[in-house]
Order: structure tokens, then C-alpha cells, then sequence
């Protein structure tokens, strides 16, 4: 072990201008994830901007309390399970299939240019992206003039005002946006498979739809695990970006998730102590997911992060 270790802080200091790369990540981690995690004790207390946080009376789960009886919390927690499931389930195979398709491109510019169209939505931010989807979910929009050429609707609908159709809205939306941004990583992890497994494959008689089934996916399994994973436990999250610029007073019954429930009654009703109290219980939640998760994938499929 002591060998070991020795030729480990070897290799670092052998590597150290390439090791001293990553000390701007920890530095930005520190500042922003983990000194920040010492104002969660607000949760405890009755704190406010008035006087010092460290003068706050200490009032222990009061502010729990009160959220898990609070009937726009558990609404909150149903729009954020309903969006995220639907995410989840219908979103997350969308960019393996894309990078499993795009891989069986031969012609390579045209490969790269369907890549770079397919990832540059990413780079739109949500202020811009959410204006051109309300323009297309408007009565005149894109979406009304398809459906109704195509047949499937008689007159135009304003999609955004009508609570059914908002999770379905913020799935197609961020569907669209992300779709090629989260495909790199499944199309770096297939670059790396061996050429030599498709020619014995083909040399065998295999058709292109085996070769992908038994040789792409299965040498991405890995990839999928770990981010399907990172998924479960951020089931509890939402894209408060996209959602803050899609909900409206006409459909917030079912546009409010957990973060914009917490954002309104954080920063709007300045209840600080109660909306940390939240996102306290979100973070534990989430945690227990995380360990849920890859203790259930590394039964599964003997795959997981730790």
C-alpha cells in the first residue's frame, strides 16, 4: 500500500502543471458550493436581513413544520415529479437513440454538421429559447398552423394557457434544446469502441441493427448507468430557467415546482429561514435517491458511480 501510494504522488508531481489545472474547479466549488452550505442553519431559525444571522432565535423544525402542511408544497412536489418523470421516461433514451443514429452516419462531414446543428440550441439561453417557444405555442404559431394543415385540430389553441398541455410544453421544450448537447457524451463513449468488434461482427453476419444492439450499446452501458443515476437523484429538481419564463398566472396550478415554489417564497415573500428549511429537505431527499439509485444499478447491472 505504501508502495502504492508512493508511485501515486509520483505520477502527481511528475504531472503537476496538468494536476494544477483542476485547482480553479476546486477553488469555484468551495466558494460556491461548500462555504455557502454554512447559511443552512437558517433553516433553524426565525432569521431576518434586519440583524445578524448568528442573533436569529433558534426555532428547530418550525419551518419544516409548516411547509409539509402547506397544500402548495405538496403541489409543487406533484408538477416537479409530473415534469421530471415525464423527462425522465420519454427524455432520457432521446439522445442515446440520437448518438446510437448518428454513429452509423459514414459520411463525416455530413456527421459533423448534424452534430454542431443539433447541440447549438444549447448554447440559447432559456430568456430567448422560452420567447420562441411562447411564439410558437401562440394561437398564430408554428405548432397552431402545423396541427390545423395537418388535420389534427379544427381551430388555434393557446397551448401555454392551458394548464393539461404545460408539462408536455417543458418536455418538448428542453427535448429540443438539449438533446444534442447531452448526446456528446454518448457519442464520445462510442468513438471509443473498437473498429475490430464491427468488422467480426459484420464478418459473422450480423445486420446493423445487431451491431448496435450487442456492440454499441453494451460498450455504453457504463456511460448510461452513471448518468441515468445522476438522474433519479435530481428527480426533485426542475429547470427553474425554462419554467420561470413559460408559467403564467394561467397556468401555474401546474407549472409550480419545487424550485419556483421556493424561489416565491424565498426571494418574492422573503421568507428566507422557511424556503432554506425546503431546499434543506429537497438536498436530503436527493441524497437518499443518489445512494438509492446506484445501490439498485450496481445490483442491476453491476454498474455504479461509487
Amino acid at each position: 500500500m505504501f508502495q502504492d501510494r508512493k508511485g501515486k504522488m509520483k505520477t502527481f508531481f511528475n504531472q503537476w502543471q496538468l494536476q494544477s489545472m483542476v485547482i480553479p474547479g476546486i477553488i469555484w466549488m468551495l466558494i460556491f458550493c461548500y462555504i455557502p452550505m454554512f447559511w443552512l442553519i437558517i433553516a433553524f431559525m426565525d432569521f431576518s436581513i434586519a440583524r445578524p444571522m448568528l442573533e436569529s432565535p433558534f426555532v428547530g423544525l418550525k419551518h419544516f413544520q409548516e411547509f409539509l402542511a402547506d397544500d402548495r408544497f405538496w403541489r409543487s412536489i406533484r408538477n416537479t415529479l409530473g415534469m421530471s418523470s415525464i423527462k425522465l421516461v420519454l427524455g432520457f433514451p432521446i439522445p442515446i437513440l440520437f448518438a446510437l443514429l448518428l454513429n452509423e452516419i459514414r459520411g463525416i462531414r455530413f456527421k459533423r454538421t448534424v452534430q454542431t446543428i443539433s447541440y447549438l440550441p444549447h448554447f440559447i439561453a432559456w430568456t430567448i429559447f422560452g420567447g420562441i417557444m411562447l411564439n410558437w405555442l401562440g394561437e398564430g404559431g408554428m405548432i397552431n398552423q402545423l396541427l390545423i394543415a395537418l388535420g389534427l385540430q379544427e381551430r388555434q389553441i393557446l397551448f401555454n394557457s392551458e394548464p393539461k398541455y404545460f408539462w408536455w410544453i417543458t418536455y418538448f421544450s428542453d427535448t429540443l434544446k438539449e438533446t444534442g448537447w447531452s448526446a456528446i457524451i454518448y457519442i464520445a463513449a462510442l468513438a471509443g469502441i473498437d473498429p475490430g468488434l464491427y468488422e467480426a461482427a459484420e464478418l459473422d453476419g450480423a445486420n446493423r441493427w445487431k451491431r448496435m444492439w450487442h456492440i454499441s450499446i453494451q460498450s455504453i452501458r457504463p456511460t448510461i448507468s452513471i448518468l441515468l443515476i445522476l438522474a433519479v437523484s435530481g428527480i426533485l429538481g426542475s429547470n427553474f430557467e425554462q419554467i420561470f419564463m413559460l408559467k403564467n398566472n394561467m397556468n401555474l396550478k401546474m407549472a409550480e415546482s419545487l424550485d419556483l415554489y421556493i424561489y416565491n417564497m424565498g426571494l418574492v415573500s422573503g421568507r428566507y429561514s422557511f424556503s432554506t428549511a425546503v431546499l434543506f429537505a429537497r438536498s436530503i431527499v436527493a441524497l437518499a435517491l443518489l445512494f438509492l439509485a446506484n445501490y439498485t444499478s450496481k445490483k442491476l447491472t453491476d454498474e455504479s458511480i461509487f
